[in-house]
């Protein structure tokens, strides 16, 4: 079973307060592709603007970092095909990880449930975050990659730390963050991939997240 772990694109959408929506359009309409293609042909050829955290995307060192690993450097071994973990948030906004887990070389994806919000004023304030204790000690643990269904992995007052960020991605942990559906995920046993195109000189990316479940 492929289950879908991203949100749509949609053209004007938010994802993060101060951020611009996307703004889709046309190149080549299939009207004017007519005048160029053989009879009976036509193709339709798309534009998109939008900054890189649009949607579920995935962040890289070089987001937090000048000298990190970019789109371009990850390889692919830390973003596919990688053993997934799903942690049950609890009832207050931080997550704190059971330490008792095994989360060596995988996914590890937190599941708040706030995604119900998503595209709501309610998604953007007040949202669960990552205990910064615990972004250490998935470091040093060795975990491939941390997602979250929220708005950030950290807490997000004005001017405020990025601990989570910071911590996660100085040890080489891409982050997930704007998941969704993760409440159709068991607990373990599966696999997740989350891979963005190799955009060289930058940090952040949509991605077309999903899970495999046997």
């Amino acid at each position: 079973m492929i289950v879908e772990l991203s949100h749509r694109i949609v053209d004007g959408m938010v994802t993060y307060p101060g951020i611009p929506g996307p703004k889709l359009g046309t190149h080549l309409s299939r009207e004017d592709s007519r005048a160029v293609y053989a009879p009976g042909t036509e193709f339709h050829i798309g534009v998109i603007t939008l900054a890189a955290n649009t949607g579920t995307y995935l962040d890289t060192p070089y987001h937090r970092y000048a000298d990190g690993p970019d789109l371009s450097q990850v390889p692919l071994s830390k973003l596919v095909d990688l053993p997934g973990l799903v942690v049950r948030g609890g009832e207050g906004r931080q997550v704190v990880i059971d330490e008792g887990l095994d989360v060596r070389g995988k996914a590890v994806l937190i599941h708040t449930g706030w995604d119900r919000h998503f595209g709501t004023d309610a998604y953007l304030h007040g949202h669960p975050y990552l205990a910064p204790g615990s972004a250490q000690w998935l470091a040093e643990q060795g975990a491939a990659l941390v997602g979250i269904d929220s708005l950030n992995i950290d807490d997000t007052p004005p001017h405020g730390e990025r601990p989570a960020h910071s911590i996660l991605l100085k040890a080489g942990i891409p982050l997930v963050e704007h998941l969704t559906g993760l409440a159709e995920l068991p607990s373990g046993g599966f696999r997740f991939h989350a891979a963005p195109p190799m955009v060289a000189g930058m940090g952040t990316f949509p991605v077309r997240a999903y899970a495999i479940v046997p």
